[in-house]
């Protein structure tokens, strides 16, 4: 089980447009660094440098074919995220009719943002 902590620390290793692309890209299956370069509109070197942390940080990992490192996914995590942030939302959620502890006051109808 993931503490908080972890679960922070996973959140802020995947919040990346490349690295969410990449993340993307592996969930339809095993890809190679090329493989990368047309949707993220990385160069291989900056590619690599995003595998190597989510590798690190154990989302992803790689074998051998030849010369080529093939990734995949490892975390079943990763599915999850990826398929929260397709997710497309309509509005807010209702304001409170009153305050929850003192049964008191009304929402006056504005939020600060």
């Amino acid at each position: 089980m993931r503490s908080v902590d972890k679960k922070i620390e996973l959140l802020k290793v995947i919040a990346h447009p490349v690295r969410i692309q990449i993340l993307k890209e592996l969930s339809k299956g095993v890809k190679c660094v090329s493989d990368f370069e047309e949707p993220t509109q990385a160069s291989q070197p900056n590619i690599s440098q995003h595998l190597g942390l989510l590798r690190r940080y154990g989302l992803i990992d790689y074998y051998m074919d030849g010369r080529l490192r093939c990734y995949f996914l490892v975390d079943p995590i990763v599915l999850d995220v990826l398929e929260i942030l397709k997710k497309e939302y309509k509005g807010s959620l209702p304001a409170p009719a009153c305050c929850p502890v003192t049964k008191k006051g009304t929402y006056p109808g504005n939020r600060r943002r």
